[in-house]
């Protein structure tokens, strides 16, 4: 992110059961083509591609609970899984099981013999989690580069020593995206006299690919699949060199979040599956959504994560932004967002690395504070560390 895009955000910020599993069999009707402009019937909710968690229902043993909500005209003969749905209040509903992570639930109008089959997920261990996410890093990385002779440890460099304290203080997992380059800078210079710690550490440190620098302005906006592939393979393989593939996952924040579906196929090549972001909507904030239409980003803030299942791409809507708000501030609206279970049940934790620094034009010198009065909140609250990796593809 560069300067702007973080000055802006600063501003705008403060101011009956049926199994549904994988394995259902289809019912005897043919799937029928259907116009979407006209289809009276309909999931309401989930949709394709949701991940639900506990709270979307009750947990019994391995098994989630869930309702499901169809619209469709009141004459209608619904069955969800092959167990008859119930007209209430102007929609059907029926209750289903989801056995494993991915499940198919299958709906059958018999008058029409119409039916339709979404695939959803069920997260068993995405709720009441948290990680702490960093973006537009490379300066910490510079100063180990600089100092190469002199530290004994990685985390003699301030930044790095501070993120080890929060770390040893709540157990913190944190993932810090990284640029390639700054000014006179890149990380192919940096020493791999540190990989034994890095790796050492890879239980609660992870490195990704987030630009190949801070400017331009959203440098992937339209972008092509090969120039995204090949920055994302210019950081991640230095990454893997200076620090191992033990320190990598399948996780990463892009620079300003928007790229095409090309764009974005060649991150889910290269092995980020998981996209985390703002999916700004309905508000002045940048979009930070990727190639998401208004529709979807609207989801995903109802919800906190969703699957494009065409693409194979999970995105997560990160909880706050800490250095937009000021720090008496950052308690109250984790406790506003904590309100709603559906925005709640993971709390995404992400700040940038420049307001670390005195020397930096926007300098926050409460940055410290901020990050552990949002950590310890987290903490507080019942959440324990996790990487998103360890809760969205168990």
């Amino acid at each position: 992110m560069n300067k702007n895009r973080r000055e802006f955000l600063k501003l705008t910020g403060m101011a009956g059961i049926a199994l549904g599993t994988v394995g259902f069999k289809s019912s005897k009707y043919d799937l029928r083509s259907v116009n979407p402009a006209e289809k009276d019937i309909k999931f309401i909710s989930p949709i394709d591609g949701d991940m639900l968690n506990k709270y979307d229902g009750s947990v019994i043993g391995e098994k989630l609970i869930t309702r499901v909500k169809i619209a469709a005209p009141e004459e209608s003969v619904i069955k969800v899984n092959g167990v008859q749905a119930s007209y209430i209040n102007g929609i059907f509903e029926t209750d289903i099981s989801l056995d494993h992570y991915e499940n198919i639930i299958e709906l059958i109008e018999e008058k029409r013999e119409f039916k339709e089959s979404i695939k959803v997920f069920w997260l068993k261990n995405f709720a009441n989690k948290y990680r702490l996410s960093l973006d537009d890093n490379i300066w910490f990385l510079k100063d180990i580069s600089d100092n190469a002779d002199r530290y004994k440890s990685i985390f003699e460099n301030p930044y790095l020593g501070f993120l080890k304290q929060v770390h040893d203080t709540y157990g913190t997992k944190i993932h810090i995206n990284i640029y390639y380059e700054t000014d006179g800078f890149n990380i192919s210079q940096l020493t791999d006299k540190f990989k034994d710690e890095w790796r050492a550490n890879s239980g609660w440190i992870r490195l990704s690919f987030h630009a190949f620098a801070n400017e331009p302005d959203r440098p992937y906006i339209n972008a092509s699949y090969e120039k995204v592939k090949n920055d994302c393979d210019m950081v991640m393989g230095q990454i893997r060199r200076f620090a191992g593939k033990e320190i990598t996952g399948p996780v990463t924040t892009l620079h300003w979040g928007e790229a095409t579906v090309e764009g974005c196929h060649a991150l889910r090549d290269a092995g980020f599956k998981c996209l985390p972001c703002d999916f700004n909507v309905d508000n002045n904030l940048a979009p930070c959504s990727f190639y998401l239409d208004v529709e979807k980003r609207r989801h995903i803030n109802k919800r906190l994560i969703w699957r494009d299942n065409k693409n194979g791409i999970i995105f997560v809507r990160c909880t706050i932004i800490i250095d937009t708000h000021k720090l008496e501030k950052i308690v109250p609206f984790l406790e506003e967002v904590k309100k709603d279970p559906h925005k709640s049940a993971y709390i995404d934790l992400l700040i940038h690395e420049q307001y670390f620094y005195p020397f930096y034009s926007a300098y926050q010198p409460e940055y410290r504070q901020k990050v552990l009065k949002a950590v310890k909140w987290a903490s507080d609250n019942g959440y324990e560390p996790a990487f998103l990796e360890a809760c969205v593809f168990n």
